[in-house]
């Protein structure tokens, strides 16, 4: 499905990422943890497109895709979720399903006028997918920020996606909404068979999805595994762990 290949990113004189490779199957869920600056966001810019690789090459379905646009990259089903929640906090939930249900093939209606029956059970679908059936009118204002998060993954599933990047999605979180995420990400692969990779800091929620992780520090990828394994592996406790510990 994914495969990055000894990717490499400078900004001048600065080393982003030094060579990270790893690949990751269809119908699963890889987290890569690691502390702010470990250069997660900036691998997620190169697979997005958003940025040019210096030097290795990201392959998507067999195809190389580092050095195509963005707007190639999303086609080719590859969606990504930032930090802040992209949605629109004076409509509904609905609408906000709505717009994205209209804006799928260019056909920006009347917030719902034009949706026909089909595409109606497919809001409905997404609301229930995302745990939202009980607030499909309420104004996005309204939902706390962990609802916010997961009615855009919601958002984003209204394309042809094959590939979900979730960058971060759990910052500022409270426990229960963490473990709702991460309940949603399970559904996603499990009952949807969606590809899902997340960038994260937050011990916790990595441990919660029980993924393969992979633990990155200073640009480099220096252990992977499973949540047992990479929580006793010396490198991650003195470089992740310990500076947790010592913030």
């Amino acid at each position: 499905m994914l495969k990055v290949d000894g990717l490499v990113k400078r900004f001048g004189g600065v080393v982003a990422l030094d060579g990270i490779s790893f690949e990751i199957e269809e119908g699963s869920v890889h987290a890569i943890l690691g502390p702010n600056g470990c250069g997660k966001t900036t691998l997620f810019n190169l697979i997005d497109g958003s940025l040019k690789t210096t030097a290795g090459r990201v392959e998507f379905d067999g195809h190389r895709i580092d050095g195509l646009s963005s707007s190639k990259i999303v086609r080719m089903g590859i969606a990504r979720k930032f930090q802040v929640p992209g949605v629109f906090n004076d409509l509904t939930v609905a609408q906000n399903l709505e717009v994205a249900l209209a804006g799928e093939d260019g056909r920006f209606g009347f917030l719902g006028l034009l949706l026909a029956r089909p595409e109606r059970v497919r809001r409905d679908r997404l609301a229930e997918v995302a745990g939202l059936t009980e607030k499909l009118e309420y104004a996005v204002a309204e939902l706390s920020h962990g609802e916010k998060q997961r009615l855009e993954i919601a958002m984003l599933l209204t394309r042809n996606v094959r590939l979900l990047l979730l960058d971060e999605p759990t910052a500022g979180m409270s426990v229960t909404e963490t473990e709702a995420i991460a309940e949603l990400v399970c559904v996603l692969r499990d009952e949807h068979g969606l590809t899902v990779l997340v960038v994260e800091h937050d011990l916790l929620f990595v441990k919660t999805l029980g993924a393969p992780i992979l633990v990155a520090n200073d640009g480099k990828i220096i252990a992977s595994g499973d949540y047992d394994a990479i929580s006793q592996d010396p490198r991650v406790v003195q470089s992740y762990l310990g500076a947790a510990a010592n913030a």
